[in-house]
């Protein structure tokens, strides 16, 4: 742990179980409305005192003693007791002896027991965790739901998961100190602002009295939005009335008897000094970002800050942005020394370290014959007395040794010089470093803001074409199946890659070629959306040029050993402004090398003119954010820019209170509120403002609409264009954006699959792409399995599972082989219609496809959950329809043995 986290003796954990707390008779699934003693044993920020009973209350159970379950639970390590929690469901554990006895167990024992002892008929077989890594040192992330039923809240705990990284949440408290919480829809409501009042009366109580979880009660803590992505994804999935996964986390966390929540949160950062509850809310949630944690010792680093360069006019004059700040070139950008910058890991990527990269790096040994052994630039965040600091630092060789620049725009929270709280938790977390990119894909709004720049939409089904082709011939050729397998490494940990730089072909391998289909039809899908691979285009990390040479329109490129000069296409994501697209002319630094030495993979933007680049394309800055970088020649030569984005709408100046206006109590209601509202109250202003915008573009992209009506658009667009960028802005604002009804559209193109929306055939590029694509993959024919069989399968074998639990409780073995005999035969007559394959009267066309559905159902199931046994089934059941239709696919000759006839033959050859 690095220096200046250490806790003094208020933090350690507290044992004392003489507290007067209400009884338990052991897990219940109910939600804790009792304060036990804390006997955590991870590190301690533990369990709050219990607020005293409300008077007047009818449902408040008498004050006593924990109850001798409890106890005897409380002496278990905290994973048994939470495994108990998830196997028990919502029944008694009441056997102390039994509780006793399970802490003797090897962890493998004690799962395999109480799964097998304790009632579990009501529990999905996939809610086991039999396969789970018991590594102490491993991530685990406990989850638990929390339910409206009929008459009461009940919890339903899940987990532990596993994962490879941990927050700087977790690194503090420990992974037993956090409590990853989801709150359900309650049946019969929708989720709108008429019904969060009642979501409120329900929900509400829960963050009052906490969650209790044996002998640990869980206080709420912060909460965080999945991010931009999964928030428009949960927005499309909303609008198209598909089922979605709610992109919010609430985080529940144990602390210690006598320390307060608002106590807890001060040894992070003095939040307590954010401007408004949105910033409040927005920049503690910075300790929930994945990182890797930079060892450095806070003792012996000097951290300085910097001033920001202000944009000057031609005058030299400052340039104020609307509220009549400075406009600022370095906007979330600083420097780090070289030894620091040396101990950081390269290739991370949100706090994980690349997958693929390694591999890569051996495909592309003879191209390029560099070590770096330092990343050029390193998106963090700093936890420094008190300070939250956000942004990027860029490894400069001029500084001191153990020093960090940081500069007042990547302050997100000053340190209170009045506090008194104890000792901060100080930390350098690293989050994403600047990698060798992979080659760059398009996208809808990137295609569309191209080709109204001028870029033909010949190119576009020209690149489409190729696209479809490599992935087409990815089984046959190594070199394509390596590109697709590093390209989706995290569908299967990179398991496909090291096959096949291990020599593991496709075809002699049914596990491979299974999961390069799954990726192939990924990337199509992917095809359909805009998403095609583009020569001569990345995404590089942006930063400010040190050295200020740089002229306006101007920016240094550095990508392998290759000099980047003469003119490139810069363009940010999600950027809808037809301006966003801007063309620069890469130039070369003199000095550069000697401040950044022989490290690679940025772009540097200048600190001259009077707006920065940045802001200039999607409101963006260089704490972090990616910049696809493009000298493609085709492009270049076709592509006109348009005018730069500006801010047409102003922001809306509301009075907004601060969290010191609140008292404790209040501020804690205030805050749990806050996420209920964003929770059940969603807003989809940018799911609903991209999608009018795609659709305004994809008319104008048609070209035959008169020139009033083409005006008539285009006002729309740039009006949607700062409501989109506002609302992207809108969680740390507070301000509530809406689209107005008059810029909402009325008809969608086919291409945007909205459904119940009435829609139009598109003839722009986008409904071309869409269109071929489509027809590519219904030309795949029996290749692509049936959605109907897949549900059917996915159906049976749920029962199966079920089914197959029972009878591994049998214990005469010669019973329990029958039985799984007669089971596996009941399911091969729902896929044969027969005893066996060879006498389906079934067409073979859809036999086969059926019985790659069960393949695919299957491994589907077992592969996430390392459950090679689970494979079987589709073996035992379509094993003969699978093994023909392999044969038939490789082609050669085959011939019909009697069984008995190749017995004898082996019996004959073999040694006596």
């Amino acid at each position: 742990m690095p220096d200046g986290t250490a806790r003094d003796d208020t933090l350690s954990p507290v044992r004392d179980i003489t507290r007067r707390v209400r009884p338990m008779d052991g897990p219940s699934g109910r939600v804790g409305v009792a304060t036990p003693p804390s006997l955590a044993t991870g590190n301690a920020l533990m369990a709050t005192e219990a607020p005293p009973p409300r008077t007047g209350s009818t449902t408040r159970e008498r004050v006593s003693f924990p109850s001798p379950q409890m106890i005897a639970l409380g002496e278990l390590e905290f994973v048994r007791v939470f495994l108990i929690y998830v196997y028990l469901a919502d029944k008694k554990i009441e056997d102390v002896n039994y509780i006793r006895y399970l802490k003797s167990l090897p962890m493998d024992c004690f799962e395999s027991e109480i799964w097998n002892r304790f009632e579990h008929e009501s529990l999905p077989a996939s809610d086991r965790r039999k396969n789970v890594d018991w590594d102490p040192s491993k991530t685990r992330l406990y989850y638990c739901i929390v339910e409206k039923r009929t008459d009461s809240i009940v919890t339903i705990f899940k987990g532990p998961y596993i994962d490879n990284t941990r927050t700087h949440l977790q690194k503090i408290v420990g992974d037993d100190n956090v409590l990853i919480v989801k709150f359900a829809d309650i049946p019969g409501l929708t989720n709108s602002a008429g019904n969060f009042g009642i979501y409120c009366m329900y929900y509400c109580q829960v963050a009052e009295d906490g969650i209790l979880l044996g002998l640990h009660l869980y206080r709420f803590f912060i909460y965080k939005d999945g991010g931009k992505e999964e928030k428009q994804k949960e927005e499309k999935n909303k609008a198209k009335n598909k089922k979605f996964r709610p992109s919010f986390r609430c985080y529940f966390v144990h602390i210690e008897s006598g320390c307060t929540i608002d106590q807890a949160r001060r040894r992070f950062m003095d939040i307590h000094n954010a401007p408004t509850v949105s910033k409040y809310l927005a920049r503690f949630a910075l300790i929930l970002s994945k990182t890797v944690t930079l060892d450095v010792n806070f003792s012996e680093i000097n951290v300085i800050i910097i001033e920001d360069k202000p944009c000057k006019d031609e005058h030299g004059n400052i340039v104020p942005d609307d509220d009549g700040k400075p406009l600022i070139h370095t906007d979330g950008t600083g420097l780090i020394s070289f030894d620091l910058a040396i101990k950081c890991p390269v290739s991370v990527f949100k706090g994980n370290f690349l997958k693929g990269h390694e591999l890569q790096d051996t495909v592309d040994s003879e191209k390029h014959r560099y070590l770096i052994s330092y990343p050029l630039l390193i998106q963090f965040c700093m936890f420094y007395n008190g300070n939250a600091v956000k942004g990027t630092v860029l490894a400069d060789k001029r500084l001191p040794d153990k020093t960090i620049h940081i500069r007042p725009s990547m302050i997100k929270i000053n340190a209170d010089s009045n506090s008194s709280g104890g000792q901060s938790f100080n930390s350098f977390e690293v989050d994403t470093t600047s990698n060798r990119p992979r080659k760059a894909y398009t996208s809808r709004f990137l295609i569309a803001l191209l080709h109204y720049g001028g870029v033909p939409a010949e190119y576009s089904m020209e690149l489409l074409g190729k696209a479809i082709e490599d992935a087409n011939k990815v089984l046959n050729k190594a070199g394509d199946s390596l590109e697709v397998a590093l390209n989706h490494a995290d569908m299967d940990d990179l398991m496909s890659g090291r096959m096949i730089l291990a020599g593991i072909q496709p075809e002699d391998e049914a596990l491979l070629q299974f999961q390069l289909d799954i990726m192939t039809k990924e990337e199509r899908k992917g095809f359909r959306q805009g998403k095609i691979p583009i020569d001569d285009c990345y995404y590089l990390m942006g930063t400010t040029d040190p050295t200020g040479a740089l002229k306006p329109d101007q920016v240094r490129v550095i990508h392998d050993n290759r000099q980047v000069s003469g003119k490139v296409l810069v363009y940010k994501h999600p950027g809808l402004h037809f301006g966003d697209i801007h063309k620069l002319t890469a130039t070369h630094i003199d000095g550069l090398e000697e401040i950044v030495g022989d490290s690679k993979y940025d772009i540097f933007f200048p600190t001259s003119g009077s707006r920065s680049l940045a802001d200039e394309m999607a409101n963006s800055d260089f704490d972090g954010d990616m910049y696809w970088v493009s000298w493609n020649s085709q492009l270049l030569e076709c592509f006109k820019q348009h005018k730069p984005w500006f801010r047409r709408i102003s922001r809306r100046k509301t009075e907004q209170k601060k969290p010191q206006d609140y008292p404790g109590s209040k501020l804690e209601r205030l805050l749990f509120r806050e996420y209920l509202r964003a929770r059940f109250t969603p807003s989809y202003v940018l799911g609903a403002a991209a999608d009018c915008w795609l659709a305004f573009m994809d008319q104008l992209l048609t070209g035959d609409i008169p020139k009033s009506e083409r005006k008539m658009i285009k006002r729309k667009m740039l009006d949607l264009v700062d409501i989109y960028y506002l609302a992207l802005d809108a969680p740390k604002s507070g301000e509530k954006i809406t689209v107005p009804e008059e810029l909402m559209v009325k008809q969608y193109p086919h291409f945007m699959e909205r459904g119940r929306y009435p829609d139009y055939h598109s003839a722009s590029v986008l409904g071309k792409i869409y269109d071929e694509v489509t027809s590519q993959e219904s030309e795949a024919g029996p290749s692509i399995i049936s959605e109907d069989y897949k549900r059917r399968w996915a159906a049976l074998y749920q029962e199966y599972l079920r089914e197959s639990s029972k009878l591994h409780k049998l214990e005469n073995k010669a019973e329990r082989n029958t039985n799984f005999r007669e089971l596996y035969q009941e399911y091969k007559w729902m896929l044969y219609k027969a005893e066996e394959f060879e006498y389906s009267p079934r067409e073979r066309f859809d036999l086969f496809n059926e019985a790659c559905a069960v393949y695919q159902v299957v491994y589907e199931h077992a592969v996430p959950r390392n459950e090679v046994s689970k494979c079987g089934f589709a073996w035992k059941v379509a094993g003969r329809a699978l093994c023909q239709l392999y044969t038939l696919k490789h082609g050669g000759d085959t011939v019909l043995c009697s069984f008995s006839v190749l017995e004898g033959a082996f019996k004959k050859n073999r040694a006596p």
